[in-house]
């Protein structure tokens, strides 16, 4: 879907589209913080990248020339270059020079990741492969980033067809609950997953995914039917491969069928996004034209930027925290949206009363100690009780502006605790002696 812009941000110019020794080294890189970035980043000026880090990005992709501007700002980069192409190491000069690049630049303090594609499909694994086993060689502490299509994405885009994917369910377990195992797009888009992760040995799962639609001719609502179970096989994969995984979020109406997000709705994203157990959040878009309708256009922010740098702010809050703690469970109160799991019996925390909520569980290891509940409704706030068989006496709730516990409040003989949460929003909680 975003191919056409790939041309620009290879260019360093990422706004005006066409369409065309003695220390040990890790072997892989591995993530330090929770990533809060978008596509289409502003051309790398001290003016430009200023207004970025104050905003609560924490990365932004430039060429090389504007990782010392990132630095400045203490951003972390994602390396744009058309060397970054599996076609450059079947030719001997570019080889060279791809070689240069990545001396030049993997000592950098900015550098992040190399930005490689964006969606592609199945056939185009094996050459990404070598080149991130070429880059890992060269530099095995920064990211090799590669985007993947969403669950919608066709046969074609994604390069396996429903036959070989049905074949190919033998030779894994779908022990996927809430989803139909004869669903032709969750055995194409699972044995996506599967080539993707076996054949180009990822450090970070990234995919986007855009909810948000115009409503029907009638004025309904028509939003997207498959966001909790691409969220969710998104998830599995990334737990069975033991790699993060990063979800690309709607904040802007390039396509035609596309509604701009509101606030609330942008917060429903980041924080289902976080109840799954997501590592990082990429908006799209940035920066560009008018005909985007992103959070900058012509270089003027637009309204949506202030909810958005609020957001950003509050998951910096809540990321320290998150990044310490191991997914065990995403759940949904009923009724189930597709792609759901619902709370099992013997989950630690249950939830009765009204609301619609999803519930994220979260520990060290296979012990659950903190949860996440978010209310899945973004137009209404709601209310439920919370029962908790977590072992401890209080139960604390992370302050999403200071990144601290609170004190807490005794749990009492019952065991229960009533939360109410704003629409799309979400709260964390821990329980302790």
């Amino acid at each position: 879907m975003k191919q056409w812009i790939l041309a620009a941000l290879l260019l360093g110019n990422a706004c005006t589209f066409v369409r065309a020794g003695s220390k040990a080294v890790d072997t892989h890189w591995n993530q330090k913080q929770f990533i809060i970035t978008f596509w289409c980043p502003p051309p790398a000026t001290d003016e430009n990248l200023a207004h970025v880090a104050a905003e609560g990005f924490n990365m932004t992709w430039t060429p090389a020339e504007g990782l010392d501007v990132a630095a400045k700002h203490g951003l972390r980069a994602m390396l744009s270059s058309p060397l970054l192409n599996p076609d450059t190491l079947d030719d001997a000069t570019k080889r060279a020079e791809l070689d240069a690049l990545v001396e030049r630049v993997k000592n950098h303090p900015a550098l992040e990741a190399y930005f490689l594609t964006d969606e592609p499909g199945a056939g185009a694994f094996p050459g990404l492969g070598k080149l991130v086993a070429y880059l890992r060689e060269r530099d095995p502490s920064h990211l090799a980033y590669i985007n993947l299509f969403p669950t919608y994405a066709n046969e074609q885009q994604l390069g396996v067809s429903a036959d070989a994917a049905e074949r190919a369910r033998v030779g894994y377990p779908l022990d996927f609950a809430g989803v139909d195992t004869s669903d032709k797009t969750v055995l194409r888009y699972r044995e996506h997953l599967k080539q993707f992760v076996e054949i180009v040995k990822p450090d970070l799962i990234s995919y986007d995914h855009y909810h948000f639609l115009k409503p029907k001719a009638d004025g309904t609502r028509n939003d997207g039917k498959q966001y909790f179970l691409n969220l969710a096989l998104i998830r599995l994969a990334a737990l069975e491969a033991k790699k993060p995984f990063l979800n690309i979020i709607q904040a802007d109406t390039i396509e035609k069928s596309w509604r701009l997000p509101n606030a609330e709705e942008l917060r429903w994203l980041v924080f289902t996004t976080m109840a799954y157990g997501g590592r990082g959040i990429s908006y799209f878009t940035y920066w560009g034209p008018e005909a985007y309708n992103g959070l900058y256009v012509d270089g003027k922010p637009m309204p949506l930027l202030s909810p958005v740098v609020t957001l950003n702010k509050e998951m910096a809050g809540f990321a320290p925290t998150l990044m310490k703690l191991d997914s065990l469970g995403a759940y949904h109160t009923s009724p189930l949206p597709y792609g759901a799991e619902a709370i099992p019996a013997k989950c630690p925390v249950q939830i009765s009363g009204g609301g619609e909520f999803v519930l994220g569980l979260f520990g060290n290891g296979s012990k659950p100690s903190a949860f996440m509940i978010v209310n899945r409704n973004y137009t209404q706030p709601a209310s439920t009780t919370l029962t908790i068989s977590i072992p401890g006496r209080k139960i604390q709730e992370l302050d999403r502006t200071t990144g601290k516990w609170s004190r807490g409040t005794s749990l009492g003989k019952k065991r229960t605790t009533e939360i109410t949460l704003a629409p799309g929003d979400g709260r964390l909680f821990q329980i302790v002696k």
